[in-house]
């Protein structure tokens, strides 16, 4: 074998070392120069810069101290900056009145500062996806003995969140003049197709889908009960009439059971075959049918189903998220059950923070993918001390941000 093979010059690792990260002095300079001229400008950046977006040390420090003095309502100018920053023993680091008076000058008024952001904010974005990619790169260089499960995990998380910092600085209000443009052309639509009374995703549950109008996109469904009142039973249900009726595609986390125990109930509950029947074999001879006739009806639907225990928010989300781009608009995202998730910090000793976090980060799921979210929870012994055992919305278990965060809460 030719040696020529093993010559091939190695990358010269100093010169990758050297690379410089994507930034545009030009724009922060831009930035910075319209905000001393013109302090009404801010309200045009501060939505879509922190200081943390600015490439060079300086205009992180004149971007800040700007900030704080047009917050507390005062002049932000050459003199007033240079006065902040003096303060805070960073005038000369800063480039002293010599560099602000610059800034000031390179600009001749405020009026395209929004688009000039824009800039500083997408060099920013791709500055954290060169950091993401690193990183990415050195936990698959030096695993360190973790699961290529886990690597592929993290690497997705860090750039879903480097995605959602960049869609959320595309987002503000919307006008109500296109709002009601939108809602007239829905009830048109609606009217024409002949007015119905669901108009989300159909449950299977007639007297529910009366009242909820189906489960609409969007919608964080609390399901909540004390232990073995059938919080699984009836989710599983829904789940089913969502992917075999309406022919929808459905995920379910299921952190309590097992994956091959739930399609054991949901072959049982398809076919009206006793369970107990199914984990022994002994079937009667009209149950066999029946069993054909449900896996075969299981096997056509769209039903993905993970048991990976104690996910956090982020995980969820990434997976969902996934899950949507192989197999497209999801028609329902169940959870079983919401205390068994984590948080994402690691410090599991504030519950209440945790579950907080965790309602709000499923209810975000639901807006993001245009879906509903069904969330099992437990409930609280409180509501076995009451004469008629009715819950209420006080005895979901460790957080009240679940019932701020539902759109709908169900008991049994």
């Amino acid at each position: 074998m030719s040696s020529t093979l093993f010559n091939n010059p190695l990358p010269d690792i100093e010169v990758a070392q050297l690379r410089v990260p994507p930034h545009s002095v030009e724009a922060e300079q831009s930035v910075l120069g319209g905000l001393l001229i013109d302090n009404t400008a801010w309200d045009a950046a501060a939505d879509l810069l922190t200081e943390g977006d600015f490439y060079r040390f300086e205009h992180k420090q004149i971007f800040k101290a700007v900030g704080k003095l047009v917050n507390a309502g005062k002049p932000a100018d050459v003199v007033t900056v240079f006065d902040e920053l003096g303060t805070l023993g960073k005038a000369e680091e800063c480039g002293g009145l010599a560099y602000l008076n610059a800034l000031a000058q390179s600009v001749p008024s405020a009026a395209n500062l929004r688009r000039y952001a824009e800039i500083v904010r997408e060099r920013a974005i791709l500055r954290k996806l060169v950091s993401a990619s690193d990183e990415i790169a050195t936990a698959a260089l030096q695993p360190q003995g973790r699961a290529v499960s886990d690597i592929l995990d993290e690497a997705e998380g860090k750039i879903f969140r480097i995605g959602e910092e960049g869609s959320r600085s595309t987002q503000g209000f919307q006008s109500m003049d296109k709002l009601v443009v939108d809602l007239i052309d829905r009830v048109n639509e609606l009217a024409e197709n002949g007015a119905e009374d669901v108009t989300g995703v159909r449950t299977g549950f007639y007297d529910l889908d009366r009242m909820t109008a189906g489960l609409q996109p969007g919608d964080l469904i609390v399901l909540a009960a004390r232990p073995s009142m059938g919080k699984t039973a009836f989710a599983v249900n829904i789940a089913e009439n969502v992917a075999i009726s309406e022919g929808l595609p459905v995920v379910i986390y299921s952190m309590e059971m097992g994956a091959a125990q739930l399609a054991l109930r949901m072959v049982g509950s398809i076919g009206r075959i006793d369970q107990s029947h199914l984990r022994t074999g002994r079937l009667a001879d009209d149950e066999w049918g029946r069993l054909s006739e449900a896996v075969d009806k299981l096997g056509r639907a769209s039903i993905f189903i993970d048991e990976s225990p104690g996910l956090s928010p982020a995980e969820v989300r990434a997976r969902a998220r996934r899950q949507a781009r192989i197999c497209g608009q999801l028609g329902l995202i169940v959870v079983d059950y919401l205390q068994l998730m984590s948080g994402s910090g690691g410090n599991e000793e504030n519950r209440a923070t945790v579950i907080g976090e965790i309602s709000r980060g499923l209810k975000a799921l639901a807006k993001e993918l245009r879906c509903p979210v069904i969330a099992l929870s437990q409930l609280n012994r409180s509501v076995e001390t009451r004469p008629d055992k009715r819950p209420m919305m006080s005895d979901l278990r460790e957080s009240g941000a679940i019932e701020q965060d539902a759109d709908i809460i169900m008991f049994i």
